[in-house]
């Protein structure tokens, strides 16, 4: 099997830093590998596999000669940089929003729809956060169901708006315990002892920006009808690290409880916490730093017909970032979907 010569864009970043541990943890293979970021970054100095290396800024013949790009440093410079990727021959799995509802571009969780890597024109796009850890869970329960409506709420980590929000969390927690004033300037509200029903902006039906990701991109991952009803209410609490999510799905065909939980404890990436006679269930503690979308509170959903609900956590660094854009490099390292 050919290595790749790999490239991080956004290396110095909090994605970015998981990106380059994970790439370690799951043994990616590569001939190469420089880490990129913007002028601001460049010259910083990261330890990888027992090598000091020296971040470089990002410029169009960074390029050269890279076979795989997996980047993470906003949408702004993924459209940037992706064109000049793909004109040297390159891949990016780009982490931003930029590309995801493009229709000749692939949007992919490793082990949900790979074979939809197959269509890549040197750009794939990773899900959003809270999409990403949805479809593990989704995927095998509709192959066995058929989802017939779906209405999920989301509860996220200050930690998917970046280092600057979980400072944020930190400074306006330690201001609100001494009762000091604090300015916000990472969220629209305090986030300290709070939570606030508003991530990204709000589009002209009512929706948050992150709301209408989780609709679209859950449809055109799983390839559901555009007329499948989805709706999301997406909030943002006062937690470091790990989104939790409400799920209530309606299916075409009947599916126990007992069903879901047979089913998703043989689900690849999934693992089921579920006893509630013992309080069992997961939390974001128990997913802070680990690779399973954690579910629990399985039951038979008493407003749909054919209606489960459950609840699902997962750490949005890993599973909902860095993790899937590990693993999509994997893939395409595997089917050889790169160096063409």
């Amino acid at each position: 099997m050919k290595k790749p010569n790999i490239a991080i864009l956004g290396a110095t970043g909090v994605v970015g830093r998981e990106i380059m541990s994970i790439t370690t943890e799951l043994g990616v293979e590569f001939e190469s590998i420089k880490f990129l970021s913007s002028a601001k970054s460049a010259g910083t100095k990261l330890k990888f596999q027992g090598k000091e290396y020296t971040v470089e800024e990002a410029k169009p013949e960074s390029f050269d000669g890279v076979d795989i790009v997996m980047a993470s440093a906003g949408g702004g410079t993924s459209k940037l940089f992706a064109p000049e990727i793909v004109k040297r021959g390159g891949v990016i799995i780009d982490n931003s929003s930029a590309f995801r509802m493009d229709k000749d571009v692939p949007l992919v969780i490793a082990g949900v729809n790979d074979e939809d890597l197959r269509n890549h024109k040197g750009i794939i796009a990773n899900p959003n956060c809270s999409t990403s850890q949805l479809m593990l869970v989704l995927k095998p329960l509709h192959e066995k169901a058929t989802i017939k409506r779906l209405i999920v709420s989301t509860y996220q980590a200050v930690s998917g708006a970046g280092l600057k929000a979980m400072k944020e969390l930190d400074a306006n927690t330690k201001a609100h315990i001494k009762g000091e004033n604090f300015i916000n300037e990472a969220f629209k509200k305090p986030i300290a002892f709070n939570v606030i029903p508003q991530i990204d902006v709000f589009t002209e039906n009512g929706y948050t920006k992150e709301e209408m990701k989780v609709t679209n991109e859950t449809k055109k991952i799983l390839h559901l009808p555009e007329e499948t009803p989805i709706s999301c209410t997406a909030v943002r609490v006062p937690v470091y690290r790990g989104h939790s999510e409400a799920v209530d799905i309606e299916f075409k065909n009947n599916i126990s409880p007992d069903e879901v939980r047979n089913i998703l404890k043989n689900a690849y990436g999934v693992e089921v916490i579920d006893n509630i006679d013992n309080y069992e269930y997961p939390t974001t503690r128990d997913a802070d730093g680990k690779d399973p979308v954690y579910v629990g509170r399985i039951r038979k959903n008493i407003a749909f017909d054919n209606g489960i609900s459950l609840w699902c956590v997962a750490d949005n660094l890993r599973i909902g970032a860095a993790l899937n854009t590990v693993r999509i490099c994997k893939k395409v390292i595997e089917m050889g979907l790169f160096g063409k």
